[in-house]
């Protein structure tokens, strides 16, 4: 029994400690908080002692921080020590690859594509071979994200890959000679851009990583020796990135000391503007952005600072709605706690966090576009996955993308970039379209309410 209670109560200190070490405000409140804490040992014990199955003390606990951290938001997190570690692998990216696209087909690993300049491309590794194995470890009955993990590691650092390609007379497979690699940081295509119809520019980016910016500039330095005299800037299903890559893009396309966006929370340290330092060199251009529910942090803060600043008009659909900033700091353990300590809002003062969770916040946070134009997820993703049908073969010309996908978003913005349409009559349409949507959902709402009445009556 003696025993008993000193194992109570050194779970009691340590949950104690825990909140102080995460929460020191916690001790304003600290009758109620020490109640509730009691209540917390005294069913961790009754869990232990009394529970079906056998249970692991520490298992229980690390469940209830996980529990308090996900009660505050859908960012913080409680990360375990190889969460944590592969965090601070990905922050560092000190990790490096092949170069190849994959798929898993027929129960095998499957090159889709080599990226092109990689070390996959540069040693003839084919659209359709197979991986069998990665340093004799048989990926047979791998899932997809384990092979790959196994292919990923430090830059510089060697892999073996055994391999089989089709016989294109048999159309069996036949095995290869093993492709010896040294991996490389590998640089992924995430700027994408044409020229369109009256010379209007095209930009798609893909996310907001390291080299985003300088892709951006070459595809603009490009678009303009073809003569571009206006730009559409497409950021849908971008789900961010880096907060640097953001301002960065965003100061190309606007004046001197502009507001870009600031951040906001409890403590006064945490607020920070950003703001631009010179004039662009794109101010002048005619300029619009692409947006819609995948757009998301990054994507959010550069539409938001080029639509405050009366910079750009935006089409689309409102953005998702995730611009916070977490603070990561290590725990005992190898584990980590990241944090959300502020959020970011757009030079007019909107906060572009949005609230998922709670309902009456449902008309805040996101970006809303000057134009909107609603579009099935499915359908517009359609005109995206045209990327992913590239295939690069190596000792062949590259593939030339063919656009075939129908895109209403892409055709609104150019009506009214080439003054088919002027941007007031397309908002003012957008507007009375919005209106007269959310019109009929309040009267589906009060139609389903008024038969759950009927049958209540019925009853």
């Amino acid at each position: 029994m003696k025993g008993k209670k000193l194992n109570r109560y050194a779970v009691f200190a340590a949950v104690i400690f825990f909140v102080g070490t995460l929460f020191p405000y916690a001790y304003a409140a600290a009758d109620n908080s020490l109640k509730k804490l009691r209540t917390f040992v005294e069913v961790l014990e009754f869990v232990k002692e009394n529970y079906v199955e056998k249970t692991d003390t520490d298992k229980l606990i690390e469940g209830a921080i996980k529990g308090v951290v996900e009660e505050l938001d859908d960012f913080s997190q409680y990360l375990d020590a190889k969460n944590y570690k592969n965090l601070k692998n990905e922050t560092r990216g000190d990790f490096g690859g092949l170069g190849i696209r994959l798929q898993k087909k027929d129960n095998f690993i499957t090159v889709i594509t080599p990226m092109p300049n990689t070390p996959a491309y540069r040693a003839g590794v084919m659209p359709g071979d197979r991986i069998l194995f990665v340093d004799d470890k048989d990926l047979a009955g791998l899932r997809l994200e384990e092979a790959v993990e196994l292919m990923r590691g430090a830059v510089g650092s060697k892999v073996k890959l055994t391999m089989s390609r089709k016989d294109p007379k048999t159309g069996k497979y036949k095995k290869l000679p093993d492709f010896n690699f040294k991996r490389e940081s590998i640089v992924p295509e995430v700027v994408y851009h044409r020229m369109l119809e009256n010379n209007i520019g095209y930009i798609y980016m893909v996310d907001f990583s390291g080299h985003t910016t300088d892709e951006v500039k070459k595809a603009l330095e490009d678009l303009k020796k073809k003569g571009m005299t206006s730009l559409v800037l497409d950021l849908r299903f971008n789900p961010g990135g880096l907060l640097t890559g953001a301002v960065d893009i965003a100061k190309l396309f606007m004046q001197d000391n502009q507001m870009i966006v600031y951040t906001k929370g409890r403590k006064k340290e945490y607020y920070q503007e950003f703001k631009t330092s010179d004039k662009g060199a794109y101010t002048d251009i005619p300029m619009a952005v692409l947006v819609n529910q995948g757009s998301a942090s990054a994507s959010e803060i550069v539409s938001g600072a080029l639509q405050d600043n009366n910079r750009a008009f935006v089409v689309g659909q409102r953005t998702f709605g995730k611009a916070s900033v977490q603070q990561v700091m290590p725990l005992g353990g190898g584990a980590g706690l990241r944090l959300t300590i502020a959020r970011y809002y757009t030079p007019s003062g909107k906060m572009i966090h949005r609230d998922y969770r709670d309902k009456s916040k449902a008309d805040e946070g996101g970006i809303f576009p000057d134009v909107e134009v609603i579009v099935k997820a499915k359908d517009e993703a359609k005109v995206f996955e045209q990327y992913l049908d590239l295939i690069y073969t190596p000792g062949q010309k590259d593939p030339v993308m063919k656009f075939t996908a129908p895109d209403p978003v892409l055709d609104k913005t150019v009506e009214i970039l080439t003054g088919k349409l002027s941007l007031e009559e397309a908002k003012k349409a957008s507007a009375e379209a919005a209106a007269k949507r959310k019109a009929e959902e309040k009267q589906e709402e009060e139609n389903e309410s008024s038969q759950e009445t009927d049958e209540t009556d019925e009853k």
